[in-house]
């Protein structure tokens, strides 16, 4: 093969014949005559797992992406030998292995087409540096082939055409295409012949991923050192594509609390006590509802981990306190560097054990981060891990701080040539020593883990919060994470809004920028647009460095600061709405922010869009990014959509113009979506809700919309203590008929739905709740067809003139 030739000029070595096979139960092993075997393991009809070894045996299976929990089994599996390869069936997909050179290739089993296949396959090059094997893995690219992912790249969302890799980086005031920065997250989707695919390369080295960049019609992914081994995922829906990868890398553990989906606002830094408290008392003050105030480095001793500045925060637990009887959640940072001073109990308690990790020939790792020369914990190991949780007892269960925030966990390492670790720093590895070459993209993932644990063990019975900025796949099990050092220009705000929906496609839903823009000052109408896009995103902060001047609601002018209060009003209504997305989230791994092309991916229109996005399932969002716009034109998916803010039906499957002056942004409801809504509160759980609002939005035809509430916070719903409504929509030219099925344990304090009814065709004559004639007098009945009646109502029908 011409192709073949050429790679192996460059170094490359490749499988040969087949020469022997062999089952166990869901495994097959393939053995070539030059020592590599293939094992391919069935985990479920729609994922396969392909794993390479060049050496003839197989290393230690271990990984921190894969949970426990990953579902697993196969309704049907056979395999058939003929002249040329191997043939496995399941009951979505036909694997053919050929027998000259172990290429792969993919099939429908429906209608036997084919979804993927093998350009030269695996090959490999030694590493005659490191010892190991570069891997390797090309795999032909159709026509008209789209490719999504990867996590928080700031480019595009359809990846072809371009290049990437994966080595988490500190990554200040990154552009447009900088590549890497923070996250590691080596999972994309393909897209041809309106069939998705997902590839899940589960290797932590630095890897790289080619969308046919280099050779128009090859994608290839490729690592430094490793295995080649990675899951193929099918759908045929990109949706269930991501819910499979996120079966697999894991759901988060719990829903977050509530608190934790309001409004957060952060500064680097606020300190002393009497600036927090200047903040928190204006939100009050001015009626702009917000639920957490964050403490950056500042209020730590000269920024050692675990400590106070008693200049700053004489008394931190009565602040905390006086800070939560305010409604303010308090989130403290913690960073990985331990500062190397003797007198410091944290640093002097994980020399004595060991904790920290050393270099090649013994000594530690040592660098400068911002308390000067600091140790780094090996949070790889589990000792250090279960050490490391230890030490939140007093920041979480004595002083009271509800959130935890770990920055600089790359680990980022100031003034050296790489600005993180070098390569021959040794880690555990949970009993798989290696070195920070294997490490290095999983050691902020595990430094969240770990926090997480702390977290977990003494804010109970509360759930706990935690955010990271460096991430792996699976990170998401145990915190939510924002987009890292942005900046305020209107560049990073259209790089923001594609940030979350990739992360979300990516299986990392809880995930937002910094509002506003880290570094650099925004101006007004940047703030207000860049708002009006945060309020619907699943974390909601914003934050800035506070060298260029202040960022809060009221730091501009007055009309910003109204359109920011309306805006974070909208997403204090919208708690509810959220909430459920949530627990569809965790329940089903299904994602929070939907893309138009994971929305529709039969309209090709949709594969090339960026800026529009779906809301949880029924609300169309599309920011505006441009400077002085008064209005944008947008592509509006297939369906009917309500306009949110005039109620006009408007016919999709087009582009269209919509007018957005600066209070407000293009927003859409799907025809027959009910969307559940609190009053506006200034925090969560302010307010006794004792009413919820239902929009109801008519359809001439059949819709189906949940409602999940619980306590808010804690694990009660772990044991059924929740409460899941599901209505379906019914309607006709001259009827709507909503039907409500109700489950779980948990009773709500909310007593009534007061159910406002958009778009009805027609007069009411008559309305039947529970096959009961009501009088239409005592409702309360408006423009909007405006109905109160009890929560628990089984089947409400509203008949026309």
């Amino acid at each position: 093969m011409i192709i073949n030739t050429e790679l192996e000029q460059k170094g490359n070595l490749f499988p040969s014949k087949i020469i022997n096979f062999k089952k166990d139960v869901d495994t097959l092993y393939f053995s070539t005559d030059n020592d590599v075997v293939l094992q391919l393991t069935v985990l479920r009809d729609s994922v396969l797992r392909f794993r390479y070894s060049t050496t003839g045996t197989f290393g230690n299976d271990f990984s921190y992406a894969i949970t426990k929990y990953a579902s697993t089994g196969y309704n049907h599996l056979t395999i058939d030998e003929d002249d040329e390869f191997y043939k496995i069936t399941t009951s979505k997909l036909i694997c053919h292995i050929a027998k000259e050179d172990l290429r792969v290739s993919l099939y429908d089993a429906k209608d036997n087409e084919l979804i993927n296949q093998d350009e030269v396959g695996f090959h490999w090059e030694e590493s005659y540096e490191y010892g190991g094997n570069i891997v390797k893995m090309s795999k032909i690219s159709n026509d008209g082939e789209s490719y999504y992912g990867l996590g928080d790249k700031p480019n595009h969302l359809n990846l072809k055409g371009k290049r990437y890799q994966n080595w988490v980086t500190d990554s200040y005031a990154y552009g447009k295409d900088t590549d890497p920065i923070y996250k590691a997250i080596p999972f994309y989707t393909g897209l041809h012949n309106k069939k998705a695919y997902g590839i899940f390369f589960d290797n932590t080295f630095r890897s790289y991923f080619d969308f046919s960049h280099e050779r128009r019609n090859v994608t290839s992914f490729w690592a430094d050192g490793g295995e080649m081994n990675y899951y193929f995922i099918y759908g045929p829906q990109m949706q269930d594509v991501i819910e499979s990868y996120t079966d697999l890398t894991g759901k988060p553990h719990q829903l977050p609390p509530l608190w934790a989906l309001g409004y957060h606002q952060c500064k680097w830094s606020y300190y002393p006590e009497s600036k927090v408290k200047e903040i928190t008392s204006t939100f009050r003050k001015l009626k702009i509802p917000c639920d957490a105030i964050y403490l950056d480095i500042d209020y730590m001793e000269g920024f050692r981990c675990f400590t106070w500045n008693k200049e700053y925060f004489p008394d931190p637990k009565r602040m905390v306190k006086e800070l939560a009887d305010d409604g303010f959640k308090t989130v403290a940072i913690i960073d990985p560097g331990i500062k190397i001073d003797k007198e410091y109990s944290v640093f002097k308690e994980a020399l004595e054990k060991d904790y920290f990790c050393k270099r090649a020939d013994g000594p530690y790792m040592k660098g400068k981060v911002w308390p000067g020369e600091c140790y780094f914990p090996d949070f790889t190991n589990p000792k250090v891990r279960d050490w490391w949780s230890g030490l939140f007892k007093e920041l979480i269960e004595d002083i009271g701080i509800k959130g935890v925030w770990n920055d600089m966990n790359e680990p980022a390492v100031m003034e050296v040539p790489n600005k993180t670790f070098p390569d021959d720093v040794r880690h555990n590895y949970d009993g798989n020593f290696c070195s920070h070459r294997k490490a290095h993209n999983i050691y902020g993932m595990q430094m969240a883990r770990a926090t997480y644990q702390g977290l977990k063990k003494y804010a109970y019975p509360k759930r706990p919060f935690v955010i990271t900025r460096s991430a792996y796949s699976g990170t998401q099990r145990y915190t939510s994470t924002w987009t890292g050092d942005n900046v305020a220009t209107w560049e990073h705000l259209w790089i923001a809004n594609v940030q979350a929906q990739r992360m979300a496609m990516s299986g990392f839903s809880f995930a937002g920028s910094d509002i506003g823009g880290f570094a650099e000052q925004p101006q007004g109408e940047l703030f207000t647009r860049w708002i009006q896009l945060g309020v619907f995103h699943p974390f909601c902060r914003v934050h800035s460095s506070g060298d260029h001047g202040d960022q809060e609601p009221w730091a501009f002018d007055e009309d910003v600061t109204d359109i920011v209060r309306k805006f974070i009003e909208l997403r204090y209504q919208l708690l509810p709405y959220l909430y459920t997305a949530f627990w569809h989230h965790i329940d089903q791994g299904r994602p929070i922010l939907k893309s138009l092309v994971l929305y529709d991916q039969e309209d090709v229109q949709t594969h090339y869009r960026t800026d529009e996005f779906i809301y949880g399932e029924n609300i169309l969002v599309c920011p505006i990014i441009e400077q002085n716009a008064r209005g944008r034109r947008m592509y509006v998916p297939r369906g009917n959509w309500y306009n949110y803010w005039t109620n006009e039906l408007i016919k999709g499957g087009k582009e269209l113009w919509v007018d957005a002056n600066i209070e407000s942004m293009p927003i859409f409801i799907k025809e027959g979506a009910i969307i559940p809504k609190y009053p506006i509160q200034q925090y969560v759980d302010e307010l006794d809700i004792d009413e919820v609002t239902l929009d109801v939005y008519y359809k001439k035809g059949k819709e189906v919309s949940t409602l999940y509430d619980d306590a808010n916070d804690g694990y009660d719903y772990t044991k059924g203590r929740y409460s899941l409504r599901t209505f379906k929509l019914k309607g006709k030219e001259n009827e709507l008929i909503i039907q409500q099925h109700k489950e779980g344990k948990y009773t709500t304090k909310y007593k009534t739905f007061n159910l406002k009814i958009y778009g009805l065709p027609f007069e009411v004559k008559e309305i039947q709740l529970d096959n009961e004639i009501i009088d239409i007098k005592r409702l309360i009945l408006d423009e909007y067809s405006n109905i109160v009646i009890d929560k628990d109502f089984s089947e409400l029908h509203i008949i026309g003139v």
